[in-house]
């Protein structure tokens, strides 16, 4: 990484700018995982699971800490943006692999962008009393903001971010302390009552496996890698607690919605936790939570909207896209042509309306990409020659990564509804021919994949 930047500096070549802390790389991955889906999620989870969501979340972080073990691994390895894709070329040496995890990667991100946007924009009307302005102009506006500030600086994004981060928690802190006085007035090990006897393991497994999506998002923090100061130590250092304080959050919000509100009716309840603090502190307007959703739904835009850019930028720097998009701005120290390129690319997408469909199949592709990476990294801890990182993992977690990862897709697929796979079979075909059209335009870029531009 270092002889990457020296050589870009050499090259009289703009680079992006290391200011990126530990605290500010937990923050990042906070924000990433801590959005408005945990708002919804905690009542699915009791529906499934009972009282025992809290149990759910702990078994989903045991799966999901797995993973993000390998990416921190990785990180301390191998710091450079679009990560994910490097590792994959570098222990399968196989392009077309490369280019479709980066691409899956960017469709995840889009997705997300672009459900937030329009999120934002109902909330945003709602707060505000907007029902005269259409929520896609709303969606556009935020959209607008949110590039101009991420082309400003990756300095300013991250003080955005750690704003909406700092707010998300609050809410989420506000939720356990109206309602910490009702702990221990109920069984944490109840479950939904079944026909074949006592299942409470098979239960929880299929909490955990709606939990796990709850933390998903730390994979975000590897793709500012070329932004981070020390990256070999702060990577690990970023990612690790930004999982645990958000596993902490999770279990306490659990225990708390649980405690307060029965689990069949907060299974039920439209907000469940909106439900909680109706009943444990009446005297909270609800229109406080709609103005926290707000800073929410803004900051996972925000970073599914850097790691994006960082992709597509790390992704040219590999030759696997148009150099173009690997154009650093001089005086911003920003990728500001894929920023740009994205942002065209979202505006389309936030006036389609509901790309929920696309969203559940983006995630099948997500849970693809977890079991390539932690693939590559058994790959290559196994490989002589390979360099040590800062931070390493018996080779046993990311082989345990992938066959998690594995179980995951095949429990959505067998499910859920045909569309998302079906969907998602069309991304990775789009991604193929997008693969082959290029190959075709410029053969010796293809040739040079891995190679930094």
């Amino acid at each position: 990484m270092a002889d990457l930047q020296h050589k870009s500096d050499q090259d009289g070549e703009p680079t992006l700018k290391r200011s990126i802390g530990p605290f500010q790389m937990a923050l990042y991955g906070l924000g990433s995982m801590l959005g408005a889906g945990i708002y919804g999620l905690i009542g699915k989870a009791a529906g499934e699971v009972g009282n025992a969501v809290w149990l759910a979340f702990l078994v989903a972080l045991v799966a999901a800490l797995l993973t993000a073990l390998s990416y921190a691994s990785l990180g301390s390895r191998y710091p450079r943006a679009a990560g994910a894709v490097y590792v994959a070329q570098r222990a399968y040496g196989f392009p077309l692999l490369s280019f479709m995890v980066g691409l899956a990667l960017v469709c995840s991100g889009l997705t997300s962008i672009a459900t937030q946007s329009r999120v934002f924009g109902a909330n945003f009307s709602e707060l505000f009393g907007l029902d005269a302005i259409p929520v896609a102009a709303l969606a556009l506006c935020y959209l607008f903001a949110t590039t101009a500030i991420i082309f400003r600086g990756i300095q300013e994004a991250m003080w955005v971010n750690i704003l909406c981060t700092v707010v998300s928690i609050a809410g989420l802190v506000l939720v356990v302390a109206v309602g910490m006085s009702y702990w221990g007035s109920v069984d944490y090990f109840e479950t939904p009552p079944t026909s074949g006897g006592d299942q409470t393991f098979l239960i929880v497994i299929q909490g955990a496996v709606l939990a796990f999506f709850a933390f998903i998002g730390f994979e975000d923090m590897y793709n500012v890698a070329e932004e981070v100061r020390e990256p070999e130590t702060t990577i690990p250092i970023g990612l690790i607690s930004a999982m645990l304080i958000a596993a902490l959050v999770y279990v306490a919000v659990a225990i708390t919605a649980v405690s307060v509100v029965p689990w069949q009716d907060l299974a039920a309840a439209p907000g469940p936790i909106t439900e909680v603090v109706a009943r444990a502190a009446p005297f909270i307007p609800p229109i406080l939570f709609t103005a926290i959703t707000i800073f929410a739904v803004a900051n996972t835009g925000l970073v599914n909207f850097v790691t994006a850019s960082r992709l597509l930028y790390g992704m040219a720097r590999q030759n696997l896209l148009p150099d173009h998009l690997g154009k650093v701005h001089r005086h911003r120290r920003t990728p500001h042509i894929a920023i740009l390129v994205l942002f065209l690319i979202l505006v389309p997408l936030a006036l389609m309306g509901t790309i929920a469909e696309l969203a559940a199949a983006t995630v099948l592709l997500l849970l693809t990409v977890f079991s390539v990476v932690n693939g590559a990294l058994f790959i290559l801890k196994g490989r002589k020659g390979e360099p040590p990182g800062r931070f390493e993992i018996p080779r046993i977690i990311p082989a345990m990564g992938f066959l998690v990862c594995l179980g995951l897709i095949v429990v959505r697929v067998s499910t859920g509804d045909w569309r998302a796979p079906a969907i998602a079979g069309a991304l990775l075909l789009a991604c193929f021919l997008i693969y082959v059209l290029m190959r075709r335009l410029d053969p010796e870029a293809i040739s040079e994949i891995g190679e930094d531009g």
